[in-house]
């Protein structure tokens, strides 16, 4: 009895273990199945937005000529911190025919009123802002989610054509010309600073961090 108790066990054990050697197996051939065309349509969603924020069209791939860069957040932000942390950020430069038309630059900033906010800041030559694209952001709806349309061309706040310069956009309240969103002072505040963000990393400065020619970003 003790012995058969003992052989039932072991094969117990062994058709587990196949079991589960199997559905490994399985689970990783459906990811060499999915992780391609996954990765394609994040290549594909990044290549939109960039072409979104840069004048005119460009002939290069901007991904793969990205690069990563820390700012070292000097600007002049006396509502925010008194010392910044640096971060990377991805600048994307766009080119036509070898020469340069725009920069887009993924940036974020953690103030948001939800958690981070994250933006593709597009950048004419002169350092100007194009255009924008808010890719992600958990800010109150109706409220601070209004920044997808606040700040365009045709929005009561717009920042487009304006040079952050080395002090950085800011809303009136704090002594700029960018009106914020109504009843959304912090996620003005934070959108903003994704943008000053963006215009120090393609500014003086910044420092290299690292080529990210080889990786998705």
């Amino acid at each position: 009895m003790g012995k058969k108790l003992e052989s039932n066990f072991i094969n117990m054990v062994v058709v587990l273990f196949a079991v589960t050697l199997i559905a490994s197996a399985a689970v990783g051939y459906v990811y060499s199945l999915t992780a391609e065309p996954i990765n394609q349509a994040k290549q594909a969603k990044q290549v939109n937005a960039i072409r979104q924020v840069i004048p005119g069209e460009f002939d290069n791939n901007p991904s793969m000529d990205a690069w990563k860069i820390a700012t070292d957040s000097k600007l002049d932000y006396p509502y925010l911190y008194k010392e910044k942390k640096p971060d990377s950020l991805v600048v994307y430069p766009a080119k036509k025919n070898g020469e340069l038309i725009g920069t887009a630059v993924k940036t974020l900033s953690n103030d948001g009123f939800g958690g981070q906010v994250w933006l593709m800041v597009g950048f004419n030559k002169d350092g100007s802002i194009y255009n924008y694209s808010v890719l992600e952001h958990k800010e109150t709806p109706g409220l601070g989610s209004k920044m997808d349309i606040w700040f365009t061309k045709e929005g009561k706040g717009s920042i487009i054509g304006k040079i952050p310069g080395t002090t950085g956009l800011k809303v009136t309240k704090d002594g700029g010309d960018v009106d914020a969103i109504t009843a959304a002072t912090i996620s003005s505040r934070a959108f903003l600073d994704a943008v000053n963000r963006a215009a120090a990393a393609i500014s003086n400065n910044t420092t290299p961090v690292a080529d990210t020619t080889q990786q998705n970003q």
